[in-house]
């Protein structure tokens, strides 16, 4: 599938600067067409063959620039329930990155050069959410010591409570990613996202951007999101307990009952910096604009900040030696 421009016929693609679908040939707005080709191995617009990986949903032709959506995979078993639209585009996300690192003076001056930018790219990252609903039951033994002192003596007075709890609580969208390329580590950084944002899933917000189904099933990654569910819960119980001097837990119980589950797709920018052999990733919550990545050092940068100090202590020195000469 191609969004085709109605005015020109150029590649039309979600802008996330204006939310409105842009075609950058024409300038048109909500200008787009579907122009569906079915189970094909090639570009909708010139025919050249595509570059298509196990997981792709969408890919970049590296003919003619063109963002091509493999429909069989955005229906069926494969369509998403829900988007998070992309809220940032590549130049703000390039700004952001910017701004986070322009204060590192030993940061090769390569980074982020024209001739890099071709390794950032917006992909919509897939995720299973989950809904639980949760109790709670807790019991433990409170504690709560007093002392003072009356003429000579110290008193010590110890008074103890049964500490009960009983909760309800319901969550919402826990998130799970379901690619296996993103590390997980890092997803679970880019939390959180603004979940109110979300909509039901439409094609036309891949255009512009990569995409993946789905990697893994739900049930294959519940426990990662299950996991940080129960957490979650036993954060929330902990916040109920406070006054006490000491508490000892004697009863403890998290049930968790998943209600649904949703497919979905998450915004991510990702730009891998090459540097010397290795590469270095960062990655930009494409709604929030949140960064998480580790920038390399150029040592000639180093080395010759070493010098230009080592230079001006020498002229330092060599001032006050004169000084000291005259005196």
């Amino acid at each position: 599938m191609l969004f085709r421009c109605k005015n020109c016929g150029g590649n039309v693609v979600y802008s996330p600067d204006m939310g409105k679908m842009h075609c950058p040939h024409c300038d048109g707005i909500d200008s787009e067409k579907a122009d569906e080709a079915g189970a094909k191995a090639e570009c909708v617009n010139c025919g050249a063959p595509l570059e298509i990986k196990e997981f792709n949903s969408t890919c970049k032709c590296e003919y003619c620039g063109s963002y091509i959506i493999l429909e069989e995979r955005v229906r069926g078993a494969y369509r998403p329930h829900l988007v998070l639209p992309f809220k940032i585009g590549m130049r703000q996300a390039v700004r952001l990155l910017e701004n986070e690192f322009k204060s590192r003076v030993f940061l090769p001056g390569t980074f982020l050069e024209e001739s890099t930018l071709e390794e950032f790219k917006g992909m919509y990252v897939p995720f299973w959410m989950y809904d639980y609903g949760t109790e709670v039951d807790y019991i433990g033994k409170g504690a709560k010591v007093r002392v003072w002192a009356g003429g000579d003596t110290e008193y010590t007075e110890t008074s103890y409570y049964r500490v009960e709890r009983k909760m309800g609580i319901d969550f919402q969208k826990v998130p799970a990613d379901a690619s296996i390329e993103m590390p997980d580590d890092i997803m679970d950084l880019m939390e959180p996202f603004d979940y109110a944002a979300l909509e039901e899933f439409q094609e036309k917000y891949m255009s512009g951007f990569y995409g993946e189904v789905y990697n893994e099933g739900a049930e294959q990654l519940e426990e990662r999101a299950y996991r940080k569910a129960e957490r979650d819960a036993d954060s929330l119980l902990r916040e109920t307990i406070h006054g006490y001097t000491s508490v000892v837990p004697e009863h403890k119980d998290i049930r968790m009952e998943r209600k649904a589950v949703h497919y979905t797709l998450l915004p991510v920018w990702r730009y891998i910096y090459q540097y010397q052999g290795k590469e270095y990733p960062f990655y930009i919550n494409g709604q929030t604009g949140k960064i998480t990545g580790s920038a390399p050092v150029s040592k000639k940068k180093v080395i010759a900040y070493g010098g230009t100090v080592f230079a001006a202590v020498w002229m330092a020195l060599s001032f006050l030696s004169g000084i000291m000469g005259v005196i």
